[in-house]
């Protein structure tokens, strides 16, 4: 009869414990030898391999081999010599040209390429000059830095693919222009979440209405002329406060965050919180007109009828800067969110640029040939879009300060706001127009149309939604403007959905990444850049007052040495070698401006006589 084998029981596993083995292990059986014939010591067929060794064949061999007997739990450990092995191994699976566990080549071997236009979307600026390599503490500095920053723009520029959402877009049928589309039909075709984004506030006792959405717009802050102020949820329509402060309201502003905001009343500036509790009022800045809040430098720049503009930290409750502007009354203004800019524009067409670490304008254009009614800045830095008395709206290239595209409005227009993906608002009276791509090619026709229940006040896009928010006379509309937000939100930065707790969280990072007020300039990039000549003028400096120029090369001296080797011929001769070598340099130097400066006149000469085309007798002979 044909008898099973038996399988092999390990040393060191305790008795009584059961055993699972693996499917593939096959159980092989013997026939019993018949009477009379003899069994055969070696078989015919040699065995073509080793069998595969099992974990546990190869624990006994290791402990019969180190004469121990270890424990279950031992034999399963591995040191971190083999764990690095096996890691570095496991890196090389699928790399060019290896083969993986299928016995296949990986057709697409190392990381997808990514396309040059998104790394440029995420570029970062242009690379710097390394260092010389003396200073390569410094080059190292330098390379890992600019390793972490490409590596950076890879990521984004890959995990920017996966996005789940696309901006949205508004077209109509044949024949039919967009304009002419009503916001009530444009609710009855989108879904429910949607359409209930286009409501109207009927608030006529106390109008017209300011109004500021926060940075993750989710909550909207009105501020009536009569005195009305009122916060809420505007997408969940909970309303948060609401109080009449029983004065003129020229402005609201909200702060860093949805806990407080600024009301510019009409005499002082407060603060409240979101429950409508007073917290401050800050006497010196009075007759405030219009705010600004540069939410990186926890900065409210206020502007006000005496002709000055104030700074203020909220984070320390300090005013930094009061500038007299000389310009009179100040109740035009915006900001860049690029480079934290204020602009301001004034009754005599001017427009100007202004930082609190100087006391002059940084620029001053000439825009309009009559006052300044209403100025806009994108999100990019790039493009400044201005309204004036003349009835035109002009748009203009802030690098390089000179206008692209003019436009003539029938009534101009009163207030300006763009939006986060270009489209441009403007408000004539009580029509509200959406206009599209108004920095490109001439615009004909404006891409959409509403028309307000009152004159209108002032008007904002909401960020990460396709909504522009219209105070005028007789309360607050909400628009629906499909393709104004971007779909895509940092929820590190501006999270629409946060929790209280990750609020408090992003609050404290943010405070300890203030950027702060003299770091303020048009061209963000230059904080990367060494300011050669000043370190040039501190060097001077530093060597009058010491008397001597402490980065200068040592005089040599040579060494003492023994055995008749510091005698003074050899010393004289040791410093006559070391001379020569930096003679050598500058010699060196001198030939190759002397080169440089002989290519340059004989190329001058080939081009003088090119341009004389003259030839002599003696030309030939020129080499």
């Amino acid at each position: 009869m044909p008898t099973a084998i038996k399988p092999h029981r390990r040393r060191s596993q305790p008795v009584g414990m059961t055993y699972q083995f693996l499917p593939e292990v096959k159980k092989y059986t013997t026939k019993m030898a018949a009477s009379g014939e003899t069994m055969l010591k070696k078989p015919h067929v040699g065995k073509k391999r080793k069998p595969p060794t099992r974990y546990w064949e190869g624990t006994e061999e290791n402990g019969k081999n180190d004469g121990k007997k270890q424990k279950e739990g031992d034999n399963n450990k591995q040191t971190p010599q083999q764990n690095k092995k096996r890691t570095k191994e496991g890196g090389k699976r699928g790399g060019a040209g290896e083969k993986i566990l299928s016995g296949k080549s990986d057709p697409f071997p190392g990381s997808a390429p990514v396309p040059e236009e998104k790394l440029k979307k995420f570029k970062r600026g242009e690379k710097g000059e390394l260092p010389p390599r003396p200073q390569y503490k410094l080059r190292d500095v330098v390379v890992r830095s600019e390793a972490a920053s490409d590596l950076a723009q890879k990521q984004n520029a890959r995990y920017d693919l996966m996005l789940p959402e696309d901006a949205g877009f508004l077209e109509g049928d044949e024949d039919e222009d967009t304009c002419t589309i009503s916001q009530d039909d444009i609710a009855d075709a989108v879904d429910i979440t949607a359409g209930a984004k286009y409501f109207n506030l009927t608030l006529s006792q106390f109008g017209p209405y300011r109004l500021d959405y926060s940075k993750t717009g989710r909550h909207l802050l009105l501020g009536g002329r009569r005195g009305h102020v009122t916060c809420l949820d505007w997408q969940s329509k909970q309303l948060m406060c609401e109080m009449n402060v029983m004065e003129t309201v020229n402005d609201v502003k909200w702060l860093h965050s949805e806990a407080l905001f600024a009301v510019a009343q009409k005499k002082w500036l407060y603060i409240y919180d979101n429950k409508g509790i007073e917290l401050h009022c800050i006497r010196k800045f009075n007759d405030v007109l219009r705010m600004q809040f540069l939410p990186y430098h926890f900065l409210l720049a206020t502007a006000s009828a005496t002709g000055f503009l104030q700074y203020l930290d909220v984070s320390v409750g300090k005013e930094v800067v009061a500038i007299c502007t000389k310009a009179g009354r100040l109740d035009v203004m915006a900001h860049n969110p690029h480079n934290a800019i204020i602009h301001l524009g004034h009754s005599n067409g001017t427009v100007t640029l202004w930082t609190p670490n100087q006391r002059e304008p940084l620029v001053k254009m000439l825009c309009h040939q009559g006052g300044v009614r209403s100025v806009a800045v994108d999100k990019t830095g790039t493009y400044m879009v201005t309204s004036g008395m003349d009835k035109k709206l002009k748009v203009y290239d802030i690098r390089s300060y000179r206008p692209l595209q003019s436009y003539f409005l029938p009534a101009g227009a009163s207030c300006l706001s763009l939006s986060q993906r270009g489209l441009l608002s403007a408000a004539t009276g009580d029509i509200v127009q959406v206009y599209r791509d108004v920095w490109g090619t001439p615009v004909t026709k404006p891409y959409m149309a509403h028309r307000a229940k009152g004159s209108v006040w002032g008007v904002h896009f909401c960020p990460f939604e396709d909504v522009l928010g219209v105070g005028h006379g007789e309360g607050f509309t909400s628009m629906v403007v499909p393709g104004a937000g971007e779909p895509n939100f940092d929820g590190l930065d501006a999270n629409p959905y946060r929790s209280a707790k990750q609020r408090q969280e992003w609050e404290v990072k943010a405070l300890l990444e203030k950027i702060q007020p003299e770091l303020i300039g048009l061209d963000p990039s230059q904080l990367s850049q060494v300011d050669h000549s000043t370190w040039e003028q501190r060097h001077e400096d530093r060597v009058q007052a010491l008397g001597f120029d402490p980065l200068a090369k040592e005089k040599f001296t040579p060494r003492l040495k023994t055995k008749g080797r510091s005698s003074s011929g050899k010393v004289e001769k040791r410093k006559k070698q070391v001379a020569h070598e930096d003679q050598r340099d500058v010699i060196r130097q001198t030939v190759e401006d002397r080169m440089k400066i002989d290519k340059e006149r004989k190329e001058k000469e080939k081009k003088e006589a090119a341009a004389a085309g003259q030839k002599s007798a003696l030309d030939r002979f020129r080499k």
